[in-house]
């Protein structure tokens, strides 16, 4: 173990004995496994053995000390307990597998936890949509800071968080590339919720709460930026695949023409937005997690950075 500034940097050797001891128990299937992993991410029940059941033990009691300081703190004010959910943020780049790591820690989570709700969100959600992109001129740039409803997310966040129940989430889908209309996920008096998005560790300059302030323990999923354009295009040409017989697929007409031009569209995407938000508003933020999950090739994460304070 490394003592770096703010972190122990933990090898996964290392790691792997944390409370896990190494014990090969996941509680989940190979089936379940692969259901819970986003596209083109590789990940075992190795992986989950090494890494996340661990990362489970850990959150266990970070869990369990934010309801004890939940009694405590009402014992002090002299109020009765009320429910309070505990929420983890996980961020990262596009393509980085943070979709994998949310699912999966919500199945784990839910197996120590079965008499708990434990419910999982994405701020995909709380883009604008497209036609509002279009009317504010920053079509080009979704996924940046601007092209998210931030006051949306916020109100949101801060009704979880005050245990106003039911509360609607924006839904997103990927194969129209859209804000679903009139649909929504609901969340319902969760006890622990799980909010992955790019967007969830930044500084937005024009409000005075950021995201983050709701999180009770975050989590960064890293990489090499060159790793991550390699898995970027491995998953733009599954998507094409899967587009190529389905019309109503935003990438349907890529997935018909000639692919290398596609995948030099896919390039130039990368490079001028996805790259750019990369360096400019996501990799600043790694320094804000808890934890930081740090990936090497075929997406086996090698080392773990862990928050001394």
């Amino acid at each position: 173990m490394k003592n770096e500034m703010n972190y122990y940097e933990i090898s996964r050797e290392e790691w792997r004995y944390f409370h896990g001891r190494g014990e090969k128990y996941t509680a989940i299937t190979d089936d379940e496994l692969q259901q819970v992993s986003g596209l083109n991410d590789r990940i075992s029940l190795t992986d989950v053995s090494d890494i996340y059941v661990p990362l489970r033990h850990l959150l266990q009691m970070k869990y369990e000390q934010f309801q004890e300081n939940q009694i405590k703190q009402s014992e002090f004010l002299e109020i009765k307990p009320h429910k309070t959910p505990f929420i983890i943020g996980i961020a990262g780049s596009v393509a980085v597998g943070k979709s994998t790591t949310a699912r999966l820690l919500q199945l784990l989570l839910s197996r120590v936890y079965p008499d708990k709700t434990v419910q999982m969100i994405t701020t995909d959600g709380f883009l604008y949509s497209t036609s509002e992109l279009k009317q504010k001129g920053i079509l080009d740039k979704k996924g940046f800071p601007e092209s998210y409803d931030m006051p949306q997310l916020i109100s949101f966040l801060n009704a979880v968080k005050n245990n106003v129940a039911p509360v609607k989430a924006p839904k997103y889908s990927h194969q129209i590339y859209d804000i679903i209309p009139d649909e929504f996920d609901i969340i319902d008096d969760p006890d622990i919720l799980i909010v992955e998005g790019i967007n969830v560790l930044q500084l937005p300059t024009t409000e005075q709460i950021y995201v983050s302030d709701f999180f009770d323990f975050s989590v960064y999923v890293d990489a090499n930026p060159s790793l991550i354009e390699k898995w970027f295009l491995e998953r733009f040409d599954l998507l094409l695949d899967l587009a190529k017989d389905d019309p109503t697929n935003y990438y349907y007409p890529y997935a018909i023409s000639d692919r290398a031009s596609a995948f030099k569209m896919a390039r130039r995407v990368w490079r001028d937005i996805d790259l750019r938000n990369l360096n400019d508003y996501i990799l600043p933020t790694r320094n804000r997690a808890d934890l930081i999950l740090h990936k090497t090739k075929h997406h086996l994460i090698d080392k773990v950075f862990l928050r001394k304070y």
